[in-house]
């Protein structure tokens, strides 16, 4: 079986040093990575990379096999097996949580169906069905996502993910801003919604919260410092890695 993604040599410019700087990554299937490293290190520009919203500079990226779409058709159809749980969430807010979870099928379904989720209920029985799955009352779904607790929009994040069914699951620090029981339960979740063969790759600032993860990479100026078990890592390794910065 292929690799589901690997990043071969990436390079991506910065002003005073390189956001990327030949870094190599492979992804696969049932993966479960944790990304960490202090901020400004490249994380969040390496998940850019991996769900194609940035093209690097040098290198190349091959998903399941076969190198990033050339052209959009491709593109399109290569990324909307790609999820990214963003820390912002990125929920449209004026909107209802049923639009909301349809906005994952875009890519499928193209502009004028989108257009449509506008104007009426589409594909209720799915909706519901996601909300289910991560405990959330199918009564939700005719509420703006405005009227939702900080928790269940988590969750509804969560769901547009499973409506969009990626095979790549990406997170860049999804528990930054969140108190630690929120937090934990959110990985619980990301870390359960990761079976062969779905994979995740989770940017975090917190060591402590490896338990779980397949492995860990680490990253520090743009560089990839480690890449390997999280049972294998060393305090050691963390403390260079975080070496004159600052973290939780």
């Amino acid at each position: 079986m292929a690799s589901l993604l690997v990043l071969d040599n990436i390079c991506v410019g910065g002003r005073s040093q390189p956001r990327l700087d030949r870094v190599s990554l492979q992804l696969e299937p049932g993966e479960r990575v944790a990304l960490l490293g202090p901020s400004g290190a490249g994380k969040s520009t390496l998940l850019a990379v991996a769900n194609g919203l940035l093209a690097p500079d040098q290198g190349s990226v091959r998903w399941q096999g076969e190198p990033r779409g050339l052209t959009v058709r491709s593109r399109r159809r290569q990324q909307a097996r790609i999820g990214t749980l963003w820390q912002d969430l990125r929920l449209i807010e004026e909107l209802t949580v049923q639009q909301n979870l349809n906005a994952a099928r875009l890519a499928v379904w193209g502009w004028p169906r989108a257009l449509l989720n506008l104007l009426l209920p589409l594909e209720t029985a799915a909706c519901a069905a996601v909300l289910k799955r991560l405990d959330l009352d199918p009564a939700l779904l005719n509420q703006p996502v405005s009227a939702l607790s900080g928790g269940q929009r988590q969750r509804v994040a969560l769901a547009r993910l499973l409506r969009q069914d990626p095979l790549l699951l990406l997170a860049d620090e999804p528990l930054a801003s969140l108190d630690p029981r929120l937090a934990a339960d959110l990985l619980a979740l990301l870390l359960e919604l990761t079976s062969p063969p779905r994979a995740l790759l989770l940017s975090l600032h917190r060591p402590d919260l490896l338990a779980g993860f397949d492995r860990v990479v680490g990253l520090r100026a743009g560089q990839l410092v480690f890449d390997q078990p999280g049972s294998s890592l060393e305090t050691s390794q963390l403390k260079a890695l975080y070496a004159g910065v600052e973290r939780p």
